[in-house]
């Protein structure tokens, strides 16, 4: 199937010395990505992911696949990213992640290029607030910054200073707080 220049980025991975560097391709996520992103998940966040209080938001909503993405070289599945519509309070905002790379191929700018697009394409189709659960260094260098303590809470335990946000229309997050919760306009059907 063609690939369209709007669901392509190309970037440079590079790779250790005795390899060539490749080129990585970004695609929109599709239904037939998502047993080799489970498995990716699998080999990089483990059976622990589940305990987690990000995950009990995925339970009822599914990511939106028009801003999910993997990233690849050639064929190889090496990362990827989703994103999840939620709510803090009543105010709609996505939850990123999870944000995966393979370790062999951590560290060379295939996060940073997921990240980059699922920003892109979420202000592009009128989204204001992204948050996620993170390390604010890694995420502070896209405009993630943390939220304060007690204006926005999770469904479970987190560590507040992992909780982040980032507008993408400045001023969005102003006067916002309450509850992070999955966007019920987006349920799955029971």
């Amino acid at each position: 199937m063609p690939v369209s220049a709007m669901d392509r980025a190309r970037v440079r991975c590079y790779l250790p010395s005795d390899m060539s560097d490749l080129s990585l391709t970004i695609l929109a996520e599709t239904r037939g990505d998502e047993q080799a992103i489970e498995r990716l998940h699998e080999r990089t966040f483990g059976p622990g992911r589940y305990a987690l209080s990000a995950y009990r938001l995925r339970e009822h909503v599914d990511h939106l696949l028009d801003l999910s993405f993997t990233a690849r070289i050639g064929t190889l599945m090496v990362g990827s990213v989703r994103q999840l519509p939620v709510c803090v309070g009543n105010t709609p905002a996505l939850l990123l992640g999870p944000l995966t790379v393979e370790p062999p191929f951590r560290d060379r700018g295939v996060g940073r290029a997921l990240l980059e697009r699922a920003l892109k394409d979420a202000k592009t189709k009128g989204h204001s607030l992204v948050l996620l659960v993170g390390d604010e260094a890694y995420y502070s260098r896209a405009g993630f910054k943390r939220i304060p303590k007690g204006r926005a809470t999770m469904p479970g335990p987190v560590d507040h200073a992992r909780l982040l946000v980032r507008e993408l229309v400045d001023g969005a997050f102003e006067g916002v707080s309450g509850a992070i919760r999955p966007d019920w306009t987006f349920a799955r059907a029971l």
